[in-house]
């Protein structure tokens, strides 16, 4: 069976694959910049790759015909203000680039939508829905609730409050139910259901055993980890004043945290079926799919993380469009090192940001990334999924990797920030020397007023970072 997959570089896609290649099925994976195909996908035998932006109506890419069942994987999560015209214009695309093909079924992952007032980010699901439906294929969807699994927004946002909060005052959407369910039985249900005939032009809510309140969630949580907290919940709490809540104490985005919010005043419960018995699901608590996640986490075999997909980023268009550094009108900070050992080296670029730090500043590196949450930004709690594995895309703290080649010796980072203007940070290992590289690009006075205000502090940040990185000093 040949199947199509979408959303391939996101949390979902990146996971459900090894499971169809499991089920030995030949893969055509679409991807909106070839540059960010990931790097345990690459030259594989049973996977072909297709840049195409759903976004675009480009009649000269052409999807194979023989295509089998596809997988509908595309959400914004609000990463922009329009993004119910921008996902109603994604399904309206692929709905005709599929109809060239001989595609039989269409798998959609959609939310629980059984309440008449729906989230604005559950409505767009529902609409979504509705557009896919209207197709000559036909269409299964599955409905979900709360994802369970290392790297899923829910799973860090909640992983945030816990570690980092003993006393939580919150708003009262926390007495709230909620089905969740874990990413494994989400995977499970998306890959069992492809060819499956009794399921064609059905939906199904898909959910775990424990219908919780999301304090009830929190307070299991804390019990997995070890920890004691305590949760008092207050009346009045704005959803402004719940989402501005949510975006400075995890690492969500603002607007991510307003959809959030918005989607927990309701209460997402799924509807009894038979899916379990029809395709061998034994979905599993809430608990143990907190235990599995941090046995991930522990063992740093995280396959995808939310903070990697664009959703998370103030990125406009494609990855390659950013990989050639200006040349002319920009601000530069270049230096310099020779070094004796290029493989240790490597390492200790390789595990830049998260909990390795910057080598050198890393409370100024904090308060930058505090700064940056106060005018909006994505900040520095982000971090990074793996310890030591990096791959166009990711997100790296406040930054965005562009490119990341072993075999190159070279890392580019985009800076995701606000700035008046635009920021690369480049690192290169070329024939025993390191190249470090700042480049600024302004835009216009205030741009240049930036970058020479904070001068003073890249002398020593950007001196102790190559010196640490050469190993020629101790991290400060």
């Amino acid at each position: 069976m040949k199947i199509l997959v979408t959303g391939t570089t996101g949390y979902i896609g990146k996971r459900l694959i090894p499971f169809l290649l499991e089920l030995h099925y030949e893969l055509v994976c679409c991807v909106r910049d070839l540059n960010r195909i990931p790097d345990e996908f690459k030259d594989h035998p049973d996977i072909s790759f297709i840049e195409i932006d759903f976004l675009t109506c480009d009649d000269a890419i052409k999807i194979p015909k023989d295509i089998d069942v596809a997988y509908y994987l595309m959400h914004s999560m609000s990463a922009s203000d329009d993004f119910e015209d921008l996902e109603l214009t994604c399904a309206a695309n692929f709905k005709k680039h599929i109809a060239s093909t001989h595609v039989k079924q269409v798998i959609y992952l959609s939310g629980i939508v059984n309440e008449d007032l729906l989230s604005k980010h559950l409505q767009s699901r529902k609409q979504v829905e509705e557009t896919l439906e209207a197709g000559q294929y036909a269409l299964t969807t599955l409905r979900a609730g709360i994802i369970v699994g290392s790297g899923s927004a829910s799973f860090e946002i909640i992983r945030d409050l816990i570690e980092k909060l003993p006393v939580m005052i919150t708003p009262r959407w926390l007495n709230t139910k909620s089905q969740p369910i874990a990413i494994r039985d989400v995977l499970a249900y998306l890959s069992k259901a492809a060819g499956r005939e009794e399921l064609y032009n059905k939906n199904y809510d898909i959910y775990g055993p424990d219908i919780l309140t999301y304090k009830e969630m929190l307070l299991i949580f804390a019990n997995v980890r070890g920890l004691k907290r305590y949760i008092c919940t207050l009346p009045i709490m704005t959803p402004r004043l719940s989402s501005y809540w949510l975006y400075f104490v995890t690492s969500t985005s603002y607007k991510l945290a307003v959809s959030l919010v918005d989607s927990m005043k309701i209460e997402i419960v799924g509807r009894p079926n038979n899916l379990p018995e029809l395709l061998g699901v034994r979905p599993i608590t809430y608990r143990k799919a907190v235990e599995k996640a941090f046995t991930k986490i522990e063992d740093d075999t995280i396959t995808s993380s939310w903070k990697d997909a664009m959703v998370s980023s103030h990125f406009k268009g494609k990855l390659s469009n950013y990989v050639s550094i200006p040349k002319y009108g920009c601000l530069k900070d270049v230096k310099q090192r020779s070094i004796t050992n290029e493989e240790e080296v490597l390492n200790r670029i390789w595990a830049l940001g998260g909990n390795t730090g910057w080598y050198y500043g890393n409370f100024l590196w904090q308060v930058r990334g505090f700064v940056d949450k106060i005018f909006g930004g994505t900040g520095i709690r982000r971090g990074r999924t793996h310890a030591s594995k990096i791959q166009a895309g990711d997100a790296l703290d406040f930054w965005r990797v562009l490119f990341a080649d072993r075999e190159e010796k070279r890392l580019l980072l985009y800076a995701e920030m606000k700035l008046p203007g635009e920021a690369w940070l480049e690192f290169k290992i070329d024939n025993g020397i390191l190249h470090q590289r700042a480049v600024f690009r302004p835009k216009g006075l205030w741009g240049r007023l930036y970058w020479y205000s904070v001068l003073p502090f890249h002398y020593f940040i950007f001196n102790g970072l190559i010196d640490n990185l050469a190993g020629n000093h101790k991290s400060a």
